[in-house]
Order: C-alpha cells, then structure tokens, then sequence
C-alpha cells in the first residue's frame, strides 16, 4: 500500500512537468530557478509543479509558500540524484517494474476520447430509468464460423415471428431459451439500469418501447430478442443508519447464537420506542459510524452488500427500521433517513468514466480507436499477400497446431505497413503459433481470419504505445515521473523505512536523547461496569468478589483412563495438546484439574489413583509449556465417582467472560472493561472524580459502576508503550539526516532572482 501511494504522490508531484520541454536549459538558455551539484532545474518546471499543487491556495505565490515548496521539490530531485548515482534504474527488478507502470499509464492515451465522452453521457441518461424486461437466447459463440451464425440468426428470427404472431413469449423462452434461467424465470431478467448489462443488450432494452418487441440482438453469448415489461423511474440513492453486531463467517456457534440474541434484543427495544442514538452509541459494533448516529455515506444500486441493500430500499418512510438483517460482516439493523435522486451528472462522472471503461461499450471506443490510428499511421495493406496467407489455413489452425513449413523466401514478403514499417507474413505465422488455440465448429479459413484481425490489431497498438512519449510530451513525462517514484521508494526503503524497523540500537538510542516526547499524562486505572439496571450490576459486582469467572460453554472435555491405569492414551493427549495451545493463546485462563475414580477403583480401595492421574495431566501440560500458574489441582473434593476420568474446569481473569455469564439471559444486561484511561477516552469516567475508590453514576438509561484503582501521574513512557509513534519519528530523522548529507554532496544553489519573479507573479 505505501508502494503504491509513493508512485502515485511522486506522480501528482510532477505531472506539473508534464509541459515541460526535452531541451536541455543550456541549449534553450531557460531560466533557472536552482542548481543541484550544478545540474540547472528550470524555472518554468518548478512553476508548473508549484501551481498545480498549490494554485488554488489562499496563500499562494506568498515568499513563504514559495520557498517551502522549492525545499520539499529540492529534496525530491536530490534523492532522485542519488538513486540514479547508485545505478538503480540499471536493475531488471527497476525496469521490469517501470514496464508494468508504463503499461498501465498508457491506457488513456489508447481510447477515443469523444466516444468515451459520449458513452457515459448515454449511460448517466440511461440510469434515470429502470427496466424490466424478458429475453430468449440463442447462443452462439463470438468467434463462431458464419454457418453457425446465419443458423443461430435465423433460429431467433424464426422465434420472433411466433412472439409477434401471438404465441406466449415466456413459454417460448421457457421451451426454446439457452439461457439456463429461463427454466425457472420463462426468460424474466427482473429491473435493470444502464452498466449492468452488457451494452448490446442494454440498447435493445432502452431502444425498445414497453409491450413490444425488440429486433434481433447480437452479444457474446448469442442472439436475444428482448419483450419490455415495464419502465420506471430509478430508485435513486438512499441514506440510511444502522446498529451492527459483529457476526464473521466461520465464527464459533457459542458466539454466533450469542450475537443474533443480542441483535434480537436491541431489535425489541426499538420497537419499544427506545432511543436510536442512545442504542447506537452503546451497542453497535461499527465504531466508523456508532459516534454519529450509526450513520452512512448515501448509496444507491449495487453499492452496498446485496442483503443489506435490499433491506434498505424495501423501508419506505423517514425513521422506518428494518428487522435484524445478516451480511458478511454481521447483523444489521437499518433506518432509513432519507431518500434522493441520482447524483447531478459532475458527481457521478468519474465513477461512470470508470465503469465504461470496464463495459462492453468499450468495445465501441476500441473500434473507433483502431480506425483512427489507422488513418493517422497511414496503415496500407498488400492484398496479394493477404490471399496467400488466407489459403495456407488448413484442418491444423481449427485444431491449434497449425505449423509455418513455408520456406523463407515466400514468408519474408510484406503483408502490411504501419507508418511505413513492414510486418512481414513470417511475423503473422510466428504470432500463429504462439497465439493459436482450438476452435469448434469453424472452418479453416474463418480461423486463419480471426487470426489474422486479431495481429493486425495487436501489431496497431503495440506501434501506438511504443511510439506514446515521441506523440505526447505529458506521457513522457509522467513515465519519468513513475520511474523516480520507483527509484525513491526503492531509496527510501533502504534508507529510512527498514532501517528504522531493523536498527533496534539507533531506535533505542533515538528514543532515549528525546525522552521528553514520549509522556503520559495523568491516566486512571480502573473498573467500569454499565449494568441495565441495579439487580445486574449487583450481580456481577459479587462475581467480581472471585477475580476469575468460569467458562462454562467452553469447557474441556475430561480425560478418560483404563481401569486401574494411571497412563495417557494417545487420545487424550491430542486432547491435551489442543487444551495446552488454548492456554498457551489465553494467558487469562486458569484450569482447575479433578482427578476421579469409579466404584470398583474405589473399592480396591486405591484412592491415591484420583490424584496420580491428575498429576500425570498436570506434568504433561508442563512439558508442552503451560507455566504453572494457569494449572490448579483440586485435591480436596470429587477423588471419588462414577468414571475413571480427569475432569477440567476452567475459569478467566477477563471480564468479558464475566460480561458473558450476566448477559446469558440478556445480552445488553452488562459491559464491562478494566484498563487504563486518559483524559477524554471515556466519557462516562471524566463525569467523576479522579481519586481512588468506588462511584455509581446513572445516565441514558444504564447504572455505571467505576471503580478506580489507582492514579497515575504525569511519567515518561517506555519504548514498548509507544514503539509505533517513536519509530515513526525515527524514520523523519534518518530522512532528515540523509538530506543533510545529499545537500552537502549535490550543493544547491537558488537562483533568488527567479524566486522574486514567482513571488511578484
């Protein structure tokens, strides 16, 4: 992630470049505005970066503003030097890793514009309205041979017919439809909108009237005619909030039942009017959006999560509540706030741009593109040798193994130009072999034809892109810019980023000569209870009496041994092991081990077998590396019984164990958490007094108990407190460091002449 966050802040730094000129400063006399070890940066370079970030600013072009750009722009480009000095940008890892970017670069520069300008203008429209409608496929491949088209083609114009001669259209899709769906829905696609159909489809749809009957339409998967059922108005955009309750796929049944009852319950309340807010702010598990009110961004179609979005656009009116809804990420409840149209065209436009791009309807741009760089480049064809190629296809291309066994003499011969560059007819047989694959239903010929478009094709965008920086100056230079993106995160890994996680000494040593940092404010230690009402926290102030709370949900399994044998099966040491991993995870947990014997041990009168079996367990948690203090024997009660077992219990220091007991008939009845607190973490504690000792305060409806245990004063923290922050400052002062020694090798001299021009400007 701040890989590519680095490339794509280098690139926003310098697409300001992307006007700057190739001629060297020394050829075109340009002004300078710096020299860096006496490489000249030109005025009009910073310029342009300098506006583009900083043009709209309130303070633009003020001396201040200027020159703290010009330090940031300095060091930029003397941390460039640096890299190039070292020969990174001679890697195979660097240039394989600018190809890629350049590829992706490239793209915008491969369309037209126009039509891409027109599509999403078309799709925006479209989306004011919703369809329904029905169809009947008949499939055929996009790349089949023409025989199986015209009988695919005339198949639906045979299906046609009988729809507009009166036979039922949803029997016949139900009869006669490729489309597998068709069984279940007779051909019924439900409402749809613009982008989500492929484009052919969508047109017929939106260009066809409801009750009627659109003529054949051709898409990837066949021919379709389309009947429109209705038209309305889009649903919009609505905004919604809602209380969540964690509920992750995978998660343990104990912990699923136990959320959807807490769900339920907070459900119940709002149906007894409770307050939302209060609820909210309590209970829901988002904490992005629990501090506003369970509030949500606005949302239309296909944004949201299908179960959510459903449950949201069924409620009708202001402050309408759904009931607990289920998405991957939990239950739900949702009240919807508001409801709106579509989005005015400007806000939706980049993420229409976005979607067209990734449609169908791009194919459209694609063909527009084509035929222009055709023109442009000036692409001339020989037909000779197109008809000599066209009648070397044989049985072997339609099976993919199709070999060039032509001597060199024929094949070298030209079969196209592009710009005045020759592709000769070797070239479209080497791109035959390596491109081939077999194809059903076709013959030869129309293969060799696909074949033959697709590196025309190919051979035109491939000249585009290799030609990209010599047609436009801001690709070449946002390809430059890409490429010291790389060479700087590549620097500044090396540099600052790992160093500072591996040099453990340099952070230490850091840490230490700015202690004054690294402080605590006063901070509280303590207890909070917030109890439903009196009787609950009452109840879990005297389980608090125990320190522990027993896990009774999750209890091991007890150990089963042989009659009279104190020795652990190799069963019950997989038991073992697994309890030993729990342990080992949950430093909270304590196991209270009970040796038991049965009736016939007890009559043998070898009670002593109750505490060798206990002990045995004991000594093998120990060797799996459980500490002694997480393991208890019970060597007063329970030595005798009806099994031949060691029976577990197990209990825990963390009060949401203890949460978990109370709220077992309830699961709003208690929370409770134990930590140390800030100023400002908790807005319950900062209504009391900070002293040690004991307080109830009621609010919103709940009982607060808080107990804190100690104050703690003002104190300087140790590395672990705050190891992020500190290597996060280390980091700023390695790079701050590097600069220091980069200034010193590369001397920068301003020129303040050109300074006080932008300043004046």
């Amino acid at each position: 992630m701040r890989k590519c966050l680095y490339y794509i802040g280098a690139a926003v730094w310098f697409l300001s470049g992307c006007k700057a000129t190739e001629t060297s400063v020394a050829k075109s006399k340009e002004p300078v505005i710096e020299t860096l070890g006496g490489k000249p940066v030109p005025t009009t370079e910073f310029e342009y970066v300098y506006n583009k970030n900083n043009g709209n600013a309130e303070n633009a072009y003020t001396r201040a503003s200027i020159q703290e750009y010009l330090d940031l722009y300095t060091n930029f480009k003397l941390k460039v030097m640096d890299a190039e000095s070292r020969g990174l940008d001679t890697t195979t890892a660097f240039k394989t890793e600018l190809e890629g970017y350049k590829q992706q670069l490239a793209q915008p520069y491969l369309t037209e514009k126009s039509v891409t300008e027109g599509l999403i203008r078309e799709a925006y429209t479209r989306m004011q309205k919703e369809i329904n409608a029905s169809h009947i496929l008949v499939a055929v491949a996009p790349d089949a041979d023409p025989k199986d088209t015209v009988a695919a083609y005339n198949k639906i114009i045979e299906l046609r017919k009988q729809v507009l001669a009166g036979e039922d259209f949803e029997k016949l899709a139900h009869d006669y439809s490729d489309d597998a769906s068709a069984k279940e829905n007779h051909g019924n696609l439900g409402y749809f909108t613009s982008l989500q159909m492929v484009y052919p489809f969508e047109n017929a749809a939106y260009k066809t009237q409801p009750g009627q009957i659109s003529e054949p339409v051709r898409t990837r998967f066949g021919y379709h005619v389309v009947k429109v059922n209705n038209l309305r108005p889009a649903q919009g955009e609505i905004k919604v909030a809602h209380i969540m309750v964690r509920a992750t796929p995978g998660l343990p049944k104990a912990d699923s039942v136990a959320a959807k009852k807490k769900i339920d319950e907070i459900y119940n309340r709002i149906t007894r009017k409770g307050n939302w807010d209060k609820l909210v702010s309590q209970f829901s598990e988002d904490a992005s959006s629990a501090q506003n009110g369970g509030e949500l961004p606005w949302f239309g179609t296909g944004r949201m999560i299908p179960s959510f979005e459903e449950a949201a656009f069924k409620l009708t009116n202001p402050n309408d509540v759904s009931r607990p809804v289920l998405t991957p990420y939990g239950w739900h409840i949702i009240k919807l706030i508001e409801r709106r149209n579509l989005p005015p065209y400007e806000d939706m436009e980049p993420s229409l741009r976005s979607r067209v791009a990734k449609d169908s309807r791009s194919e459209l741009n694609k063909a527009a593109f084509l035929k222009r760089i055709k023109g442009e480049n000036n692409f001339q064809e020989d037909a000779g040798s197109n008809t000599y190629v066209l009648g070397k296809a044989d049985s072997a291309i339609v099976k993919g193994t199709w070999q060039n066994t032509f001597p060199d003499k024929e094949t070298n011969t030209q079969l196209f130009t592009i710009k005045g560059k020759v592709y000769r007819i070797k070239d479209f047989f080497n791109y035959i072999q390596a491109n081939q694959k077999a194809r059903r239903n076709t013959s030869p010929t129309h293969a060799m034809q696909l074949l033959y478009d697709a590196f025309v094709e190919q051979s035109l965008m491939d000249y585009e892109k290799e030609n990209l920086e010599n047609k436009y100056v801001d690709y070449k230079m946002l390809v430059r810019e890409y490429r010291d993106g790389i060479l700087l995160f590549q620097l500044m890994d090396e540099k600052v980023w790992s160093k500072a996680l591996e040099d453990t000494v340099g952070l230490k040593n850091f840490f230490e000569r700015n202690r004054e940092n690294y402080r605590w404010d006063t901070r509280a230690e303590a207890t909070i209870l917030s109890a439903a009402n009196k009787e609950t926290l009452a109840t879990a102030q005297k389980l608090m009496t125990t320190g522990r709370y027993e896990l009774r949900k999750s209890k091991p399994a007890p150990i089963v041994f042989a009659a009279g044998k104190d020795i652990i099966s190799a069963q019950a040491k997989t038991q073992l092991d697994q309890l030993a991993t729990r342990l080992q995870a949950d430093t909270s947990l304590t196991l209270v081990i009970t040796g038991k014997i049965d009736a016939r041990e007890v009559a043998q009168k070898n009670t002593t077998l109750a505490l060798k079996r206990a002990n045995h367990v004991i000594t093998y948690l120990q060797n799996k590396g459980v500490p002694n203090r997480q393991l208890l024997l019970d060597t007063e009660s329970k030595i005798s019984g009806t099994q031949r077992a060691v029976q577990f219990d197990l209990y825990s220091t963390d009060l949401k164990v203890l949460e978990q007991i109370v709220n077992d008939a309830n699961p709003l009845a208690l929370q409770a958490s134990r930590k140390r607190f800030a100023k400002g973490e908790n807005k319950i504690l900062d209504t009391v007094s900070w002293q040690p000792g004991t307080q109830t305060v009621e609010r919103d409806g709940r009982i607060y108990f808080i107990q804190i245990h100690q104050i703690l004063p003002p104190a300087y923290k140790r590395l672990n407190e705050t190891r992020g922050i500190a290597t996060s400052d280390f980091q700023n002062y390695l790079e701050k460091e590097w600069i220091t020694e980069l200034r010193q090798r590369y001397p920068v001299v301003v020129n303040q002449v050109e300074v006080e021009k932008l300043i004046k400007k």
